[in-house]
């Protein structure tokens, strides 16, 4: 490839990331191939080696979320984050960790907590939530465990105010390996509940 193209490629990729961005901040959408593929239909762009990265997508939603929501995005994100703390509380007996946008601190306006439990008897989570008179779905989800396999996870999802909390149930030994990242496809970090109040903290100070 000349360096022409090159610097086209790029320019478009960028493009095309920040028309992603703006699609995922405004219109709520939360799979990243959903929105690179509608950016790049509604820009003519028919060339996948010129789609982003989901990890340059992510950057551009940031860099949106700083342009244009700076005045609200980190007391938004705060409120995510204090909601994700008192449902790790609530499902303190598996275990909880934060993960996804709110753990990293790209959450958007239409983002979700996202929780990892792990418990070897995925329907106990049901009979606690049960026990607290939390109306829930059932759901499945489905994670990239390694460069080729894939494996499907029970899940619950809940309203709480009005924020929607996403849970998977993984089992015990789960801890040890996390699912990749959508992201960058690297392991998921996953905060338990003394890391994210430090952060919670730590950014209050600054």
């Amino acid at each position: 490839m000349s360096r022409k193209a090159h610097r086209i490629d790029s320019n478009t990729r960028q493009r095309l990331a920040q028309d992603a961005a703006r699609l995922m901040s405004e219109h709520g959408i939360k799979d990243y191939r959903i929105a690179k593929q509608k950016a790049a239909s509604s820009s003519g762009v028919t060339d996948k080696y010129a789609l982003p990265s989901n990890s340059e997508i992510e950057q551009a939603f940031m860099e949106y979320q700083r342009l244009f929501h700076s005045d609200k995005h980190p007391r938004h994100l705060k409120q995510l984050r204090e909601t994700a703390v008192k449902a790790m509380r609530m499902l303190e007996p598996f275990q909880p960790r934060l993960v996804g946008s709110v753990q990293r601190g790209s959450a958007g306006e239409h983002s979700d907590v996202n929780l990892h439990v792990f418990t070897d008897n995925p329907e106990s989570v049901g009979i606690h939530l049960d026990k607290h008179t939390i109306p829930y779905q059932q759901t499945e989800k489905r994670f990239r465990i390694s460069k080729e396999h894939y494996e499907v996870y029970h899940g619950y999802s809940f309203i709480a105010g009005n924020t929607p909390i996403d849970i998977v149930v993984f089992p015990v030994d789960g801890q040890r390996q996390a699912p990749l990242s959508p992201v960058d496809g690297k392991p998921m970090q996953r905060d338990d509940i003394n890391k994210v109040e430090y952060d919670m903290e730590h950014e209050s100070l600054l």
